[in-house]
Parts: structure tokens; C-alpha cells; sequence
């Protein structure tokens, strides 16, 4: 996905919700802090971007609207390439005070709507908690693009919940997780 492409779902997500922000989670919310460009390949390999609107009543019935009008394999889907997947601010385990550091999508492409993606730590730590292979692939490679430090990474892992069991196992990858100098070369790191 390109940063044109998540502007275009942002302002979609906006009209079918009639809100003029909606927030922006997973793997493709880090094109809110950097471009295509600026990212390694494995970061923008996804053709889907999570949306949750900033409302919704208690049956989902505005992330039904989103996955019914632009989801996978959607009319917008084929016309466009692109799929938004409905989603809901329960969709990820974030650090304490992630509200507080959303980056926002806002200029003439989302018609000046708003979408408000996740800082690029508290992604990182949200992919280390899922603890999926993808996952660990995408932040690895924001870690070997140096966009991402481990530490700071860790000190955010550190903001979950204590009492989430994947805590720990998160905490240890982030630690172990340190860039490569030689491009091809991964770290060793714990499952």
C-alpha cells in the first residue's frame, strides 16, 4: 500500500461512517508516519488497512457498513486494489495512553477528514503482543530499516498491561531484536 492509497481508504471509511475521523490500526497505519519510500518493502506489503470508526453501537454496526462497503473482495476492493477491513478499538492490545500519540492523516486527498494511525511504536508493540511470524517480519524489518530502536521499542512494550500474558515474550523480543549491519543477516531472536 502507498500513503495515496491509505488517504483514499481514510476518506471512504469517513463517508460510509459520516464522520470526519476514524482511526487507523495495523500494519498500514505506519504510513502515517512515513511514506511508501521511506519504508522497507515487507512494511507495505498489505493491500488491506484496519479502520475503526470513532463511534459505533454495541452490535458493530458501523465496521459491518466499512466491511460491507469496502472490504475484501469489495466492489472498492477490485476497482481500487484496496480493502478496508472494519475493525474496532478493541482490535489491538496497545500501550497505556496510545489515544495520546496518534498520528494524523489530514490533507485535500482524505478531503480533509481524518485519519488518526498509530504511532509507530505502539504498532510495534500491538505486532510483538499478536506475536504472529507477519508480525515479527514487519517490525524486524522497521527495526533493520532503522525507523524503529529496540529500546524505545521495549520501553513501550512496558506500557501494556501487566497482566497480559504475551507481555513477557513481547518484552524479551523487542530486547533481542537489534539491527543487522549486513543487510541480509537476521538476529537471532526468541519465539
Amino acid at each position: 500500500m502507498r500513503r495515496e492509497e491509505l488517504e483514499h481508504a481514510i476518506r471512504a471509511a469517513t463517508e460510509i461512517t459520516r464522520e470526519d475521523r476514524v482511526i487507523v490500526f495495523g500494519s498500514q497505519s505506519i504510513l502515517g508516519s512515513f511514506t511508501e519510500d521511506q519504508l522497507p518493502g515487507a512494511a507495505t506489503m498489505s493491500d488491506g488497512v484496519n479502520i475503526a470508526p470513532m463511534a459505533d453501537d454495541a452490535s458493530g454496526t458501523q465496521t459491518d457498513s466499512l466491511d460491507a462497503a469496502l472490504g475484501e473482495w469489495s466492489p472498492f476492493h477490485t476497482e481500487y486494489g484496496i480493502y478496508v477491513q472494519g475493525a474496532s478499538r478493541e482490535t489491538a492490545v496497545l500501550p497505556r495512553d496510545w489515544e495520546y500519540r496518534l498520528v494524523s492523516v489530514r490533507n485535500e486527498n482524505t478531503r480533509n477528514s481524518t485519519g488518526l494511525c498509530l504511532d509507530p511504536y505502539d504498532l510495534c508493540a500491538a505486532k510483538l503482543i499478536a506475536g504472529r511470524p507477519k508480525d515479527h517480519a514487519f517490525v524486524l524489518a522497521l527495526v533493520e530499516s532503522h525507523l524503529i530502536d529496540p529500546g524505545k521499542l521495549a520501553d513501550r512494550v512496558e506500557l501494556i498491561d501487566p497482566a497480559e500474558p504475551r507481555r513477557e515474550s513481547a518484552m524479551r523480543w523487542a530486547k533481542a531484536a537489534h539491527p543487522s549491519p549486513h543487510l541480509n543477516a537476521r538476529p537471532a531472536l526468541p519465539h
